[in-house]
């Protein structure tokens, strides 16, 4: 017999030119794990904020039950009152303060008016030792990764005595590892009769733990698929997530590969910070005209590192080594010297490195080239917009204007803006550092196509992905990297998820 903990009816939100959602109705049943899908801008996030309270009741148009009864929540004090607790993809944790402090903020154990500081740190190790974390109550929670950080997260959440938790992209910033854990973990709060409703974009985790799928696309409820019924296949869940079979995950595409436009050479890196730890050591590539080259590496192996420090030396202390543009050695000491000739970087955390959140799209696109758009010394706002509203319409950025904010846009549509930024510099080296990360599967097949065409104008393409499907699906040739060596390359025909994997763990002295 059917048990719903939640019953969201009819919910409908509507932002200044957009409606977000459109009669959505979702139920979850008590002590199951409930996955929502959607492409990027479906209205995900949007149900969530509703139903946690960050959305206050009066701001939509609907009912949500909790136990069968309505509720109307003003604000997230109120859902958490009850029991429901969302966490963020963008994780609410203060660098600075220990993990006790972060998982009783704003909820302080308190005795005789001052903080019981034994009190708090016996609770949080408590609560550290539930989620499986083996940090000290005292850490900051600036020290740990982001995999520990998700997990003080949950433990913040079971200090609220959480019946019904909400994780957003819980696992898009993890590795294989950190995501087996807290899948893993929450199956353990399952057991422990906590419901949890999760979003992902990560299909593969989606069956493996999810025992109902809601989709959501364009803001309105498509179907819930019951994930243990015959049929229910990831490219089951993709067509009602996209409207359409994509046939394939990848698009077609046959290169046309010329010379060679970009070549590294014995490239070493330092550690900003301990000038002693090298980080890229003696590594070489080359990319050419029309070539869609990959970088595959476990975390820390160095890409990142790799691709920042060549893009103006944004990363390191000390680098050394040679750069080559068309046959002729450039220098790339600065950013502007770097776009000067014709490098462009992706950067893999637009939040924080690729975007400007509180400024719109038209502002965005050109800021790596106002010289562009500028006459005198000023900006041509015209000119400026009609620069935008190109890449708007070419990149199928999903906006009503390019008036909107970065900051409010999808994922997937924040990537596309970061595109635009880059290729309006008009650049022979396009850097992409983890392009995919956190969108949903239509908008990879967009960015997907995009990079294909970047090479078929002959642009040098170099993609860095944590996603080895990825670069065996886009690339022409993939180098891999182990403790900040280059350990091989290999051609598309020739490369293999094992292959790779083996050339991604050669321990140092094997390397030498």
């Amino acid at each position: 017999m059917a048990d719903p903990i939640l019953e969201m009816q009819s919910i409908t939100k509507t932002f200044p030119g957009v409606k977000a959602l459109q009669d959505v109705s979702l139920s979850v049943e008590r002590g199951e794990i409930h996955a929502i899908c959607g492409e990027n801008g479906a209205g995900k996030s949007t149900l969530m904020k509703v139903l946690s309270g960050v959305y206050p009741h009066g701001d939509y148009e609907g009912t949500i039950l909790l136990d069968g009864a309505e509720v109307q929540f003003g604000s997230i004090n109120d859902s958490e009152a009850q029991g429901v607790v969302i966490i963020h993809q963008e994780l609410a944790l203060v660098p600075y303060l220990s993990v006790a402090e972060n998982i009783f903020l704003g909820n302080e154990r308190v005795k005789r008016g001052l903080i019981d500081w034994n009190q708090a740190n016996a609770a949080a190790a408590a609560l550290l030792a539930r989620v499986g974390l083996n940090e000290l109550p005292v850490t900051p929670v600036g020290q740990l990764g982001v995999g520990k950080q998700q997990l003080v997260e949950i433990a913040k959440a079971l200090s609220k005595e959480v019946r019904l938790l909400i994780l957003d992209e819980p696992t898009a910033a993890l590795n294989d590892n950190d995501s087996e854990h807290l899948l893993g973990l929450l199956r353990q709060l399952q057991q422990q009769g906590i419901t949890c409703i999760m979003i992902s974009h990560k299909l593969n985790e989606i069956a493996e733990i999810a025992d109902n799928t809601t989709i959501i696309r364009d803001g309105r409820t498509i179907e819930t698929l019951d994930m243990k019924a015959d049929g229910v296949t990831q490219e089951r869940i993709i067509r009602g997530m996209v409207g359409r079979d994509l046939g394939h995950r990848f698009p077609p595409h046959e290169p046309n590969i010329g010379d060679e436009v970009l070549r590294i050479e014995d490239w070493t890196v330092h550690h900003p910070t301990d000038p002693d730890r090298v980080v890229v050591d003696g590594a070489s590539l080359n990319v050419r005209a029309g070539e869609i080259v990959g970088l595959a590496g476990l975390m820390g192996a160095g890409r990142t590192e790799l691709a920042m420090s060549l893009f103006g030396r944004t990363y390191g202390s000390h680098t050394t080594g040679r750069v080559y543009l068309r046959g002729n050695e450039i220098r790339t000491r600065t950013v502007a010297e770097a776009i000067q000739h014709g490098i462009a970087y992706a950067t893999e955390d637009r939040k924080k490195y690729g975007l400007n959140l509180i400024e719109d799209i038209r502002n965005n696109i050109t800021a790596a080239s106002l010289k562009k758009v500028s006459r005198l010394g000023w900006v041509n706002a015209n000119e400026e917009t009609k620069v935008a509203e190109g890449f708007r319409q070419s990149m199928n950025i999903k906006a009503p204007t390019v008036a909107a904010l970065a900051g409010k846009l999808s994922g997937g549509n924040q990537q596309k803006v970061v595109l635009s930024k880059w290729l309006f510099t008009d650049p022979e080296v396009l850097i992409l550092d983890e392009p995919t990360r956190g969108i949903d599967v239509g908008a990879k097949y967009e960015i997907y196509t995009l990079i294909n065409k970047l090479a078929e104008q002959g642009k040098a393409v170099l993609v860095i992905s944590s996603e080895l499907p990825e670069l065996l699906g886009i690339c022409n040739r993939i180098y891999t990297l182990s403790a900040g060596r280059v350990t091989g390359v290999l051609p598309r025909e020739q490369a293999t998820q094992e292959n790779l994997m083996q050339l991604m763990t050669k321990e140092r002295d094997q390397v030498r």
